[in-house]
């Protein structure tokens, strides 16, 4: 089947095993070829999840690891003699292609891969060295490289001689744990581009397997180890194993795999080892590719909530769920798992009610469904935070708001326009609640010493309702807040449990004070004498008031110089200070008012952009080809010409004229449903938008001019519902 095949083309594996010589040195009976089954492997199920869960409470996470683990290394085998060098190799293929004699090439290849010691002679850097650490693995990246690259364009039986060796070494029965060699080869062998092809993935389904169920102090090194693959490799790698999941759920050709139910750990191990990768993605600095490059929109056709329950029921069982990886998960995808939970939240606290109220004989009213919130225009905050803090057993139900002296009805539009105007407020500086940082453009809170601080109770239930009811937020909070948010995620039961704090470094205070950030990466960079230079002690000065006040970073800072040696100590202890410590009071209320409306374990899916939503730098160009068509139709063909002229400013105003938010959904315009019909009105009228569905009403001007002329005057003085 292969000769009568395509280049780069192979037969399904069950043919191609056939062909294989099945010899297997010091074993009796084996299983059939077809099974491809390994010696004494648990069921990748019984493995434990290599996964972000954080209610994995006693298990070590493969980025907390300590750099050397004391785990047995069993001694590495001594490895066969191989010499040629990648010119070597370069020569020999130009050779081939010019002559039609592959010999050369066929033997290399086929005993390079011929087994895992094999593997390591030919591109191991060092044969005799043991490349036993983290920071080296020894690989010779480049050979490997080329070799690959070469590997798809060779004969068939060249490409067959590869795969037939890696099953060889897949087959080896490997008795006690795995030596340096072996995490060597399955690294090599997780590049091989053969990969990309279906009839290689039953090959690939065993090798991801046997990755899987590795321990985790050999993932420890293979983590660290792929953090040195190139950019582009390592993006192809990640793309490899998101389209063998997407073709295992949704195989073009079903005939091409084996059933689901006799292959069901495919998708765990790929996932788990995909789990290694953005492990890898995390720990460097800066990223390798970006964290959006793992989602996998395939998932979004799967029944996610059927997913999201099985976590949520089996928790930190054995059971497979994709919520225990929520990195492969789109953000759109975990947006909808967020919509739906807190719906059915909804409808449990409304049917409660309901049945509290038959229950004492009472006549229900539809009002006791929901969260009714009334406010003054002219006392919006001081309102709106009085009747949060009285209807505090309410805030699960479906949220209503009413201005006082409008008739504007509440299908979305006002609830929008509530928080719009609420938080614009709240996050004034002048309210000095919260600080906001020109440099990073980031919101963060007061380190001001108050006596109240129910009000940051009252923010945080806020900012809770805005995601349990999908409302998008104006608002700027550096990604270690919602680290700190979700330390614990679960609200502990002792009140005396610090929540709020967590291992926060120089990288997460760059996100919030840059400037800062920066002056103390110097610190640490500096070569010279930092005591004698320097001269500073291990305190903090902050201005309260216009009164200079210091803390003591330790006991007795204040008389501990900052020296070479302890300068590492002292920047630790600085940022932990400025995020942690002296906001500490602050941040604990709002943790406890958010966690009272949003204690669902879907929040732990997020990530923090769930409420800040997008700025509007592309508004027009994600909706213009839905509704250029209809727009010619009504006869506003030059609608979109004004709108792509419009500052940013402008187009966040008509944004928010139109939805009743500046802000874009966290899924994109896509999700948006941007309405805009004809008003069968005169001329002179401005244009009118329904909020609550995303509708812009345009009466039929005559041109261009006049519909730029109207639209920025409604656009600009948009605020307020009703008519006058």
């Amino acid at each position: 089947g292969l000769e009568r095949g395509a280049k780069n083309q192979f037969s399904t594996f069950s043919n191609f095993i056939t062909t294989i010589n099945q010899k297997k040195e010091g074993t009796g009976t084996r299983s059939p070829p077809t099974q491809l089954v390994i010696p004494n492997m648990k069921n990748v199920r019984d493995l434990p999840p290599i996964c972000l869960d954080v209610r994995q409470k006693q298990r070590m996470s493969v980025d907390t690891l300590p750099q050397e683990l004391k785990a047995p290394i069993p001694p590495e085998p001594s490895l066969p003699l191989r010499t040629k060098t990648v010119k070597d190799f370069q020569d020999d293929v130009e050779k081939a292609k010019s002559s039609g004699d592959w010999k050369a090439v066929h033997d290399f290849y086929s005993t390079s891969f011929d087994s895992f010691l094999e593997i390591n002679a030919a591109f191991k850097k060092d044969a005799n060295f043991p490349f036993n650490t983290i920071e080296d693995s020894g690989i010779n990246a480049k050979f490997v490289n080329v070799v690959y690259d070469a590997l798809l364009n060779t004969p068939q039986d060249v490409q067959k001689s590869v795969l037939k060796g890696i099953i060889n070494g897949l087959l080896q029965e490997w008795k006690g744990p795995r030596t340096k060699d072996d995490l060597r080869a399955y690294c090599i062998l997780l590049q091989n581009p053969q990969f990309s092809n279906t009839s290689t993935y039953v090959i690939y389904a065993h090798l991801l397997r046997q990755i899987a169920a590795l321990t985790e102090a050999d993932h420890h090194f293979l983590v660290h180890w792929s953090k040195k693959i190139a950019q582009r490799r390592f993006k192809q790698l990640v793309d490899r194993l998101l389209q063998f999941i997407s073709l295992r759920l949704f195989p073009a050709k079903p005939e091409e795999f084996p059933p689901m139910m006799k292959c069901t750990w495919w998708i765990p191990s790929a996932t788990k080892v995909l789990a290694l990768f953005n492990a890898a993605n995390s720990l460097s600095s800066p990223s390798i590719i970006s964290y959006t490059d793992f989602y996998n929109s395939t998932l979004d056709h799967i029944d996610l909530m059927e997913e999201y329950h099985n976590w949520q029921c089996y928790g930190n069982s054995h059971r497979f769920s994709f919520c225990q990886y929520p990195f492969i998960i789109s953000i759109a995808a975990k947006k909808v798992i967020i919509q739906r939970d807190s719906e059915q939240q909804m409808i449990s606290i409304a049917r409660q009610s309901l049945v509290d109220k038959v229950s004492r004989r009472q006549k229900p009213d539809m009002n006791m469904l929901f969260l009714n919130v009334k406010v003054r225009r002219t006392h919006l905050v001081s309102d709106s935070l009085d009747e949060l803090a009285r209807k505090r057993a309410d805030l699960k139900k479906k949220l209503k708001v009413t201005f006082v002296g409008e008739a504007g009805l509440d299908m979305g539009g006002l609830t929008k326009e509530w928080f719009l105007l609420l938080i614009r407020q709240i996050f004034h500086p002048d309210y000095g609640m919260f600080t906001y940082h020109k440099d990073s453009h980031c919101h963060w809170f007061s380190s001001f010493k108050c006596d109240n601080y129910s009000e940051f109770r009252l923010v945080g239930a806020l900012m809770g309702l805005a995601v349990y009811n999908s409302i998008t937020l104006d608002i700027r909070f550096p990604p270690c807040c919602y680290k700190k948010l979700l330390s614990p995620p679960i609200v502990p039961c002792d009140h005396n449990t610090l929540v709020g704090i967590c291992d926060l470094t120089l990288e997460d205070l760059i996100q919030v004070m840059p400037e800062l950030a920066h002056g103390l990466s110097e610190l640490l960079a500096y070569e010279g004498n930092v005591e004698e230079d320097f001269y500073s002690t291990f305190q903090v000065f902050q201005e309260e008031f216009g009164v200079i006040k210091s803390y003591n970073l330790k006991p007795n800072g204040d008389k501990i110089p900052v020296t070479n040696q302890n300068r590492k100590e002292y920047v630790q202890l600085y940022v932990d200070f400025l995020l942690n410590k002296s906001i500490y009071k602050q941040f604990a209320a709002f943790y406890y008012g958010f966690h009272s409306v949003c204690a669902s374990y879907a929040l732990l899916l997020m990530k923090m952009h769930i409420m800040c939503g997008y700025i509007v730098y592309l508004l027009c160009q994600d909706i213009s080809l839905c509704t250029i068509l209809f727009l010619v139709c009504l006869g506003y063909r030059y609608f979109w010409e004004v709108v792509l002229g419009f500052s940013l400013d402008l187009q966040k105003k008509l944004l928010h004229f139109a939805t009743g938010s500046d802000r874009v959904p966290v899924g994109g315009m896509a999700d948006l449903n941007f309405k805009i019909s004809k008003s069968e009105t005169s001329t002179n009228w401005l244009p009118v938008a329904h909020t609550c569905f995303n509708q812009l009403c345009l009466p039929p001007y005559k041109n261009k001019k006049e519909l730029k002329q109207k639209l920025i005057i409604g656009i600009s003085n948009a605020e307020g519902f009703g008519l006058e």
